[in-house]
């Protein structure tokens, strides 16, 4: 709910509150809104230039590394790597402690974690462990190809993602522990399997499979911080999401009733993002019903004069639908939530 000063001087002539209380209480709030402004993460343009300057600095540490890196050798891969981590370090204690600014922190610590492939590869490399076979793999391969050997080096970026989140409790740093159980769960599948070369429906299964797990984890998360102003969950819900959804929707079948299914579960998605309030649901599952109301468009009823027909109907429909939950909303919304458990309720009601 928005609060304008408006609100409050209605509330003072109707007696809630003193005329000589309005506008000590409009400085509190707003001096308040500003502070939610500046530790809330949204579409600004200090955040915008916080975020594109930390995905810059990571992406020149990660992604677009190459080859001219190697000349350094491991030891010297690993100083550097050693170095820019202790320097991230102090500057996330500065922004922090004597600044208090969250966001930025969460950057710099968050590059840390990003340089932990970096040192564990260069020390591999420079004890001489990293396979003679696996030579053929440089570090710029980290982020492209899928390889068992990266393992060492996604178990050690998982710890030190645990370690500073323990220590900083900053939610951007959940962002690379949900890249790296992306890896980690795409590197294990032939290692597992004992194979190089495994099929695209294997690896499409883990895809789907390992989303579910990491929206459950998240889900998790999200329920154990309901009582906080930080959002632990937001880069697990969204990686899960786009692993599982990506997987789902790859899934190849003849069967109409299976693509009827994969309807429903798009629509469950929708459902589960307008419950918690989560758009990533939304968004991902109105794609899955764009892609099999395409499907029904071009395949089904490729030559049917009714078809644009009947989807305007459930069009209306559903708006017709909205507006029946609109009127009824409240008490649709206490009944429905009486069905959950206490701590699942409380926050649906928080996210709502």
């Amino acid at each position: 709910m928005r609060i304008h000063r408006g609100l409050l001087q209605q509330a003072s002539e109707q007696g809630l509150i003193s005329a000589q209380q309005v506008q000590p209480l409009w400085d509190f709030l707003a001096e308040h809104e500003r502070h939610q402004a500046h530790e809330q993460p949204g579409f600004r343009a200090t955040h915008i230039l916080y975020y594109l300057g930390g995905m810059v600095a990571i992406g020149a540490m990660s992604l677009f590394m190459n080859l001219g890196w190697e000349r350094f050798g491991g030891w010297g891969l690993f100083a550097i790597a050693l170095a820019y981590g202790a320097a991230s370090l102090a500057l996330t204690e500065y922004l922090l402690r004597r600044r208090q600014l969250q966001i930025p922190a969460g950057i710099t610590a968050t590059f840390v974690v990003v340089l932990t492939p970096l040192l564990v590869y260069g020390l591999q490399v420079g004890l001489g462990w990293w396979a003679d076979e696996g030579r053929r793999l440089a570090y710029r391969d980290y982020h492209h190809r899928v390889d068992w050997r990266w393992l060492l080096m996604e178990l050690a970026t998982l710890a030190s993602g645990a370690v500073l989140l323990w220590r900083y409790r900053l939610p951007f740093l959940v962002m690379p522990v949900a890249v790296t159980l992306w890896y980690l769960s795409m590197d294990l599948t032939p290692f597992v399997f004992q194979a190089q070369d495994q099929s695209w429906a294997l690896r499409q299964l883990v895809s789907l499979w390992f989303g579910l797990l990491v929206v459950l984890l998240a889900f998790w998360v999200d329920v154990r911080s309901r009582h906080q102003t930080r959002d632990y969950a937001f880069w697990l819900y969204l990686f899960g999401v786009i692993s599982f959804w990506v997987g789902l929707s790859l899934q190849r079948s003849d069967s109409e009733l299976s693509k009827f299914f994969y309807l429903c579960i798009n629509l469950g998605l929708i459902a589960v993002g307008a419950m918690l309030s989560r758009r990533v649901f939304a968004v991902f599952g109105g794609l899955g019903v764009a892609g099999y109301l395409a499907h029904l468009a071009h395949a089904v009823f490729r030559d049917s004069l009714m078809f644009p027909f009947a989807l305007t109907l459930i069009g209306l429909g559903l708006v017709g639908l909205g507006i029946l939950w609109q009127r009824h909303e409240a008490r649709f919304s206490a009944r429905l939530r009486s069905w959950l458990p206490e701590a699942v309720r409380e926050l649906v009601e928080r996210r709502g």
